[in-house]
């Protein structure tokens, strides 16, 4: 009997301590890709808020919702159904059953979804959801968004700030979708950042405590390096 126990007590001494990941910025930094690889590198869940913002919006278009209304956004709020897996190699969302995965990157959600996500009783909600995911994540999780450090998950193990010149980021959109047009993609960050910024509730700020990490002018690999450092260090010393 000792022997197992001393076997489990090394075993836990070994293995990583659980971490909370809160990695927030703008769109076109790499957010997703960066927190993606992250968390399968390191073994941990994995959680694209924004996907969220994104299917609710897509349930109110679809259910003839006036995006808006803000007081009739407010009414619907609570009555679609969202889940979010959570393995970084697989990620799923679905809306009352149905696989939004799709559906929610259309250019139609994207222009809609900062005046659905601004909306408080609509962040409320889907803050707790949120948290309930990252609660129940046992081996750690990393989470992205705009408000996770500030907002959601205020007391995360490691906070880290995503940005890159708004240049640089227009690039990586406009080449993600074939046929876009850089200036006018660089102009559609630009006012997503205005109003993602300037809502009145959980707008996009970097945590006081928050590691920036400029990605201008670094590959995906060696963003992926630096935070896997960051978060490695932070296990380290739990």
């Amino acid at each position: 009997m000792s022997t197992t126990v001393e076997t489990v007590s090394a075993a836990a001494r070994t293995a990583p301590a659980a971490v909370i990941v809160a990695i927030d910025g703008p769109s076109g930094t790499g957010k997703s890709s960066t927190s993606k690889a992250v968390a399968a590198q390191l073994g941990l869940s994995y959680l694209d808020t924004g996907a969220q913002y994104r299917a609710i919006t897509w349930w109110m278009l679809n259910n003839g919702i006036d995006v808006q209304n803000p007081a009739e956004i407010a009414t619907a709020a609570g009555k679609p159904v969202i889940v979010s897996g959570t393995d970084p190699s697989a990620p799923t969302i679905t809306v009352d059953g149905e696989d939004a995965s799709g559906p929610i990157r259309t250019q139609e959600v994207t222009s809609k979804v900062s005046a659905v996500s601004a909306v408080p009783e609509v962040r409320a909600l889907i803050t707790e959801l949120q948290r309930s995911i990252a609660k129940e994540a046992e081996r750690g999780i990393v989470v992205e968004g705009r408000d996770i450090g500030t907002t959601v998950l205020p007391d995360a193990d490691i906070k880290i700030f995503l940005t890159a010149s708004p240049e640089a980021r227009a690039a990586r959109r406009s080449g993600e979708v074939k046929g876009s047009d850089l200036a006018a993609t660089k102009e559609a960050l630009i006012k997503r950042d205005a109003a993602d910024s300037g809502r009145k509730t959980s707008p996009l700020a970097k945590a006081g405590d928050a590691v920036e990490v400029d990605t201008t002018e670094l590959t995906l690999a060696q963003v992926i390096e630096c935070v896997v450092t960051l978060v490695g260090e932070k296990q380290a010393a739990k």
